[in-house]
């Protein structure tokens, strides 16, 4: 059921609102992810059209929001990419065949499954946080990431977690890092950058 009220009051910072609606009862909590129209920035004294929810801790919150003369647009099922998810997947199954037959140190491999690891939890935490308006994780960390060999498990976690996939910008971003990666990989495992890759390999030995 489709509910109306007035935003009594936004918190720009921390992209969230609460709603008093029309119907009368308790004031209604509204995140900026609930709009339909997320162009535009809320302010006090919207009025506003919702449906009730409720949070992973089981509080009542609004969705589906839009604003007083929008239309709710019915959105679709949102569609895994699964190529990004085969991508990773092979990746770390390369780097696994590759240690097999000695042409990358064990520490590489390793770091590359760990920062993997790191890196899908950390993505969990940052929609974790988006979804109770808690400070983020900075983009440039999670590209920082990606970048020094955590990108697998980034582009498993944008389309398990739905975090990070949409917004086009970063993903652009997101995907050059992960050719720069694989480019400074290639280099390493080449005989240019082969002595580098031992003296990696002897430091982390210690």
């Amino acid at each position: 059921m489709r509910l109306k009220g007035t935003l009594l009051k936004w918190n720009n910072d921390k992209a969230f609102g609460f709603i008093a609606p029309n119907s009368g009862g308790d004031d209604v909590f509204i995140h900026k992810a609930a709009f339909e129209n997320r162009q535009r920035t809320p302010k006090a004294n919207d009025v506003i059209t919702f449906s009730i929810t409720k949070d992973k801790q089981g509080r009542y919150c609004a969705t589906n929001a839009t604003y007083l003369g929008e239309k709710l647009i019915k959105r679709q099922t949102k569609r895994i990419n699964k190529f990004s998810i085969y991508l990773s997947v092979a990746f770390l199954g390369f780097l696994m065949v590759a240690l097999l037959l000695n042409y990358i140190p064990q520490a590489l491999a390793l770091a590359y499954l760990a920062l993997s690891v790191f890196t899908y939890l950390i993505y969990a935490l940052d929609k974790s946080k988006a979804k109770r308006g808690a400070w983020r994780i900075s983009e440039a960390s999670l590209h920082f990431l990606a970048l020094i060999g955590g990108w697998p498990g980034g582009a498993i976690a944008q389309q398990l977690l739905r975090h990070k996939s949409k917004k086009r910008s970063f993903r652009i971003i997101f995907w050059v890092t992960v050719i720069i990666n694989c480019v400074t990989l290639v280099w390493l495992t080449s005989a240019n950058g082969e002595h580098l890759l031992q003296m990696l390999d002897s430091l982390a030995a210690y």
